[in-house]
């Protein structure tokens, strides 16, 4: 206790212009003390007062500070001055035993004050701890430094001799927390964090003795406002000086360039008006002076240029009137060789659909040759020879005669075969006759591709599909080709009749012969028609032949082309302008080589009735 006292007598003074007090703490909890503002405190403690219960004592013990190392307390209440203070306690060991702790204390009110009062203009200081026990704050005044305030959980505990209080709003306690967290947060080497939420930027240092976090806040505003007053310096400035700059500028331009440029004008319109004799600066050695030597070469070689250009110019009228007359004749040729071009296209056009028709006309034909020579008519003359012989007796024959009661049910049924032949035949013969008809027709389609469209007419569509198969009759039955119907109900529309009747009977004859390499029992034709979208009737010719390889399907209606060896590349171009020529159109789709095609045709929806 002696040589406690004989340290602080010698050693207190110079201590107190840093600390409010000096004091040696024994572990028997004897207090030695200096404190010049307050000498009667001894006096004024209680008689069981224990100061090895504060927190200055027990960080200096050897189990709670096992380097012997100087340490800080938080913030705690005196009992006797009622002050909040802050105290730092350094170990004193002698021989390895803890012999005394010399500590000193920090008045907080007065670091409470000058973290308060010292900062830039418009900011604002705050000191915490690490484990959130807040030091100093704008808000927390002498009263409200008799307790001790924790950001994290936002309580305020009174230490020994003080008194609980709350401490700010729910508003500042959460920009507390948010200034705690983003410093903690902050990366290593990091002093400057913006906090966005609050509007506000963070500066923090950190002290080294007590290990306290001070973190400066400054609004954005105060940041913004004087960035704000330098850009418009700096605006203003370069305002001024962009003006000035371009003052001088339009000066040299209108110098030195302006007045050159106007009379490069005045001699291009010189030039240009046949004056070749031109006067510019070629004195000049930037690159004004280079264009007007080479403006003034320009000019001579163009009057030298336009001197033989006329003397070219007058023998050329004579060579021009020599070659027009060449062209006329040309022309002439060129006019005839259309013609015969146009000539024979028609006629491959017709007999290409012709040639359809008439195989049709001559299985007809045939046809009914065949029922003629089936019908049994040397039958009729052998009856009527034998009624003949038995004239005489042609009542008793007919009655009583074996071979005379034949004769009446012979007769009857004679006459009823030859009703049936007569109505098979008369069909057939109609059936000449329509084909025949559709290949006057189809004449005067080709003749009347170069002129108006004929008028449209109501067509019964699946009458129109079912002539197109009866046609192809002939060829389907020989190459044994099974034909399957999928047609919807529709009422008669307007269109061209033989037209249409023309392209189908060419995609029908198609796929009769693109089935040729497919097995007889599984040769397919399907044909439908249906009502499609906008406004359009969709007809489809299916097949399951030879198919069409893809580079194959851009070139399939160009004229001329054709995958058979007798085809000659007609009929699908010839439908194809037939269908745009009826506003519709004419396409195909095949999934490749082996696998079919279909041919789909669109014709305009226009029922009759409608027009």
């Amino acid at each position: 206790m002696l040589a406690s006292y004989d340290v602080l007598t010698w050693l207190g003074p110079a201590f107190s212009t840093r600390f409010t007090n000096t004091y040696v703490t024994l572990p028997e909890g004897a207090l030695i003390i200096y404190w010049p503002e307050r000498p009667t405190w001894c006096q004024e403690a209680e008689p069981d007062f224990s100061m090895v219960e504060f927190d200055f004592f027990p960080i200096s013990r050897p189990e709670n500070n096992p380097g012997r190392e100087t340490a800080w307390t938080g913030v705690f209440v005196d009992p006797v001055a009622n002050s909040a203070l802050v105290s730092v306690s350094t170990p004193l060991d002698v021989d390895g035993r803890h012999v005394a702790t010399l500590s000193h204390d920090v008045l907080l009110e007065a670091l409470v004050a000058r973290t308060r009062d010292n900062h830039l203009p418009g900011a604002s200081n705050v000191l915490f701890r690490d484990d959130g026990q807040l030091i100093a704050h704008p808000g927390l005044t002498a009263k409200d430094a008799t307790g001790v305030y924790n950001i994290l959980d936002g309580s305020k505990q009174a230490q020994p001799g003080g008194a609980p209080a709350p401490f700010g709003s729910a508003e500042q306690q959460g920009h507390l927390r948010d200034i705690f967290e983003r410093v903690k947060n902050l990366p290593p080497g990091q002093a400057v964090v913006e906090l966005p939420e609050h509007g506000e930027y963070l500066a923090s240092a950190r002290l080294q003795g007590p290990g306290w976090n001070v973190v400066t806040v400054l609004p954005e505003s105060m940041v913004a406002k004087p960035a704000l007053a330098a850009a418009r310096y700096v605006l203003l400035l370069g305002l001024v000086s962009l003006f000035l700059e371009l003052v001088i500028m339009a000066w040299v331009l209108r110098r030195h360039i302006t007045r050159p440029l106007l009379a490069f004008t005045q001699a291009t319109g010189r030039v240009a008006s046949g004056d070749f004799h031109v006067e510019l600066d070629t004195a000049r050695n930037d690159e004004l002076g280079q264009l007007a030597r080479s403006f003034r070469l320009m000019a001579d070689e163009v009057q030298r240029r336009e001197h033989a250009l006329r003397e070219a110019n007058e023998g050329l009228e004579q060579r021009v009137e020599e070659r027009t007359r060449e062209l006329k004749n040309v022309h002439l040729q060129l006019v005839q060789s259309a013609r015969r071009a146009g000539m024979a296209e028609i006629a491959t056009n017709v007999l290409h659909n012709v040639g359809n028709v008439l195989n049709s006309v001559y299985t007809s034909a045939q046809l009914a040759k065949e029922r003629m020579a089936a019908m049994r008519l040397e039958q009729v003359g052998r009856v009527a020879n034998l009624l003949q012989e038995r004239k005489s007796d042609a009542g008793t024959f007919l009655s009583q005669d074996e071979r005379g009661k034949n004769v009446v049910p012979f007769l009857d049924k004679l006459g009823q075969h030859l009703l049936e032949e007569r109505k098979e035949i008369a069909t057939l013969l109609d059936d000449v006759g329509r084909y025949t008809e559709h290949v006057g027709d189809i004449v005067k389609v080709q003749q009347n591709y170069a002129r108006t469209p004929r008028l449209q007419e109501p067509v019964h569509l699946q009458g129109l599909l079912e002539d197109a198969l009866r046609i192809n009759a002939a060829g389907l039955t020989r190459h044994q080709v099974k034909v399957v119907r999928q047609f919807a109900e529709l009422p008669p529309v307007l269109t061209d009749k033989h037209k249409a009747l023309m392209i189908l009977v060419n995609l029908v004859s198609n796929a009769k012969y693109a089935m040729d390499g497919v097995p007889v029992a599984e040769r397919l034709l399907t044909v439908s028609m249906e009502q499609a979208p906008h406004g359009q009737v969709r007809i489809q010719v299916h097949d399951n032949g030879m198919g069409i390889a893809p580079e194959m399907l851009t070139r399939i209606f160009q004229y001329g082309f054709t995958t058979r060896e007798e085809g000659h590349g007609f009929g699908l171009h010839s439908s194809a302008l037939a269908a745009q020529e009826m506003g519709g159109s004419l396409t195909v789709h095949s999934e490749g080589p082996g696998r079919g095609a279909t041919f789909t045709l669109e014709l305009p929806h226009l029922p009759a009735e409608t027009a």
